[in-house]
This record gives C-alpha cells, structure tokens and sequence, in this order.
C-alpha cells in the first residue's frame, strides 16, 4: 500500500483545463451557491449511507478481507447500513466522474467521499460541498489535530475533515550513501548526480522545493514557483535528476538504482521493515504536511449519518486502530495514548514514530501549503510538465 497509488500527479491541465474550456462555451458558471447544496436529510429514516475511498486506505480482517473492523463497529453501534466503495484512484478522474452531477446541481449518490487537499481547495471554491455540523461531531472538536485545523483553503475545516494525513520529505539509503542527508540542498550535492528523483506530480512535489529555496509555503507567489522551476530545470538539463515519478521511487530506492528521492512518510515506514537502512528525513528547512480529507457533496441524501461517521472515525480508540492499520500521520494525537498502552510490542513501538505521530521537534519545521489557484494552475502546469516530460 502506498500513498502514491492514491495521490496521483496532475495530467496536462487536468480538470481545471476541462472546467475553463467549459466557462469559455458559454456554459453556465460552476460555482453553486450556499443556499442550493442541502438535499432533504433522509439519515432520519434511512439508516444508511454511502462511502466512496480509496483502496486500501481502511483497517481489513487479517482472517477475513471483506470485514473492515472499526466501520463494522460503526454499523453495529447505530444500525447505519454503509456502503463502502473503492472507487477513487485518482483524483482528476474521479473529479471528472462527478463534476458533471455537481455542476448541474444533481445528486452524486455519495454521501461521503475521500480527496487530496489540493483538490478539496477545488470543490470547496466551487462551491460543491456542504458545511458541516459540529453539534453531531464532538470527537472531531475536541480532537482534531490543531496543525490541521486551519488550512488555507478552508479556515477551521467547516467543509472538510482529514481522513489521513502525511509528509512529503526525502528519502534516502543511510548504508549506501555513507552520510546523512539534512537540507534540501544535500539533493544536489555531486556523488548524488544521476542517483535522485523528483515527484512527477505538481501538487506533490512544488512545495518541498520551495522549501528549500527558503520560501514560506503558506504565502509563496508565482515568482517563487518560477524561480524554483529556473533552478530545478538546469538540473534536469544537467543529468542530476535521474527521472520524475509516481509511485516508482520505492522500487528505486530499495534496488539502490537511486540513493535519494522525494517521498511521502508512509511508503517509507513500510520500506524500513524489510530495510532498515532506508531513512525519512524532514528538512531542516522544513517539509509539507498534507491530507486527504472527508467531504459531504452536494444534495446528500444522508448528510447526518455521514456526519456521524467522520465523528466516529475521531474516537481516539478507532483513530488508533485505523493508524494501525494504514501507517499515515493519524490526525487525532489523542490516540497515540491508546497504542502507547497497548500490550502488543508493535502498536506501543507505533505510538513512539514519528512519522506516524510527529513530536515537537519534527511538527515545527511541518507547513501546510497554500494551494494552487484556478487562475495559476493552467499556467504553473505547463511550465512544470514542460520540465518533468508530460
């Protein structure tokens, strides 16, 4: 399981393209207006919902793979009936799956769904989904963690809650490289030449690189993403970087094809079990905190039982056993009490990593980033596909 297989990289101009191309037909304007995104509530006498995810992005029965343990416990506790799907792999994609309902003001038949930030800052612009209500969600008050709470796209999380969340920093080899890696700038030192690997994603990869160029990633300007791309492409034509890539980087990585890479937090945990040599790093200069995040479309059918299964999953007892399980950074902090009291070695061991629940050192030098505007990102995707090859 990886998080590159859920957070895939933008594909030409992506559905910003496909929504501007739109705009200029004379199709009516996207945009849906507050008072036109509630359907009637049916939670009420319908005890059922509907939950769209990514794959193996939830707890499995090691006997028995089709049981999920903490949603079985939800439908147990309240009598909702859930509907979990595996459908999103990609989120362009699934925005084009459902975009065509949203903009037309018709019902997606989710009552749930699961996106990366960069594209939840898209619907909640566009107005395509609902506000939640925080009287049905008192874990997610009380536990959220407070590093999450307030990001750029929506200041005190009332469209979105995170499902998960993780870091993209650099991963390298400790035993081949024969050094630490501390800094960004170690990327492009010389025994590293033809041995590093870039992101392919533009979402994914920018804000690591502004970041080591000293930039502020929760305010960062065009001029800023222009003078990271000046820099990064005299290495591309330099040979420094061997290749850009989705997921691939951990195959590279564990054959040793390449000593240094971007990476996201979770692969690298499960990197480490079969090879300890393997080391995440945090930049002194920092390194992007993300999420993937909970939403409630517009016009819902079940809306409440929806919000009561966002609340569940913030028990710090579920939280834990979710964190378990999947090995992201666990937005609830609060369950990193209940692995520490576990008997079992490997959760209590869990509860000390900090790439599962970052300390104090590692949570100051996290950003959150400020996201890509609609108005940039036809412009900011060209220049970077021109230089990863797209």
């Amino acid at each position: 399981m990886t998080v590159a297989a859920r957070r895939t990289f933008l594909k030409g101009i992506g559905a910003a393209g496909v929504l501007g191309a739109l705009a200029g037909c004379g199709v009516p304007a996207a945009y849906v207006d507050a008072s036109d995104r509630a359907a009637k509530d049916l939670s009420g006498r319908e005890k059922k919902l509907t939950f769209a995810n990514w794959p193996l992005y939830i707890d499995t029965d090691d006997e028995d793979k089709t049981r999920r343990p903490t949603l079985d416990a939800f439908e147990k506790r309240t009598g909702i009936d859930v509907r979990y799907t595996e459908e999103i792999n990609d989120n362009d994609e699934f925005f084009g799956k459902i975009s065509p309902s949203l903009m037309n003001h018709q019902e997606t038949g989710r009552d749930l769904v699961v996106i990366s930030d960069w594209m939840c800052a898209r619907f909640v612009r566009l107005g395509w989904v609902q506000e939640m209500d925080r009287s049905r969600q008192p874990n997610v008050a009380e536990h959220l963690d407070p590093i999450l709470r307030t990001p750029h796209f929506d200041e005190g999380r009332r469209y979105s809650v995170p499902w998960q969340s993780g870091i993209t920093g650099i991963a390298y080899n400790k035993r081949r490289l024969g050094r630490e890696i501390r800094h960004v700038s170690d990327l492009w030192a010389d025994d590293l030449k033809g041995r590093v690997t870039l992101l392919s994603g533009l979402d994914e990869a920018f804000a690591l690189l502004m970041q080591g160029d000293g930039v502020d990633i929760g305010t960062w300007t065009g001029d800023d993403f222009h003078r990271m791309c000046d820099r990064l492409e005299k290495r591309v034509r330099g040979h420094h970087v061997r290749r850009f890539t989705g997921n691939d980087y951990i195959k590279d990585l564990a054959s040793g094809d390449v000593l240094a890479c971007q990476a996201y937090s979770g692969d690298v945990i499960q990197l480490q079990a079969d090879d300890p040599d393997i080391a995440f790093v945090v930049p002194e200069e920092g390194a992007e905190l993300w999420a993937e995040s909970l939403m409630i479309p517009n016009l819902a059918r079940h809306k409440a039982n929806a919000e009561r299964l966002i609340d569940h999953y913030y028990d710090p007892e579920v939280a834990a056993e979710l964190a378990a399980w999947v090995n992201y950074v666990c937005p609830v902090p609060a369950a990193r009490d209940v692995l520490a009291s576990s008997k079992d070695k490997d959760l209590a061991a869990l509860a000390e990593d900090p790439l599962v629940f970052p300390d104090d050192a590692m949570r100051r030098r996290l950003a959150i980033a400020r996201d890509i505007t609609s108005d940039e990102r036809t412009e900011f995707a060209r220049r970077w596909n021109s230089l990863v090859g797209l």
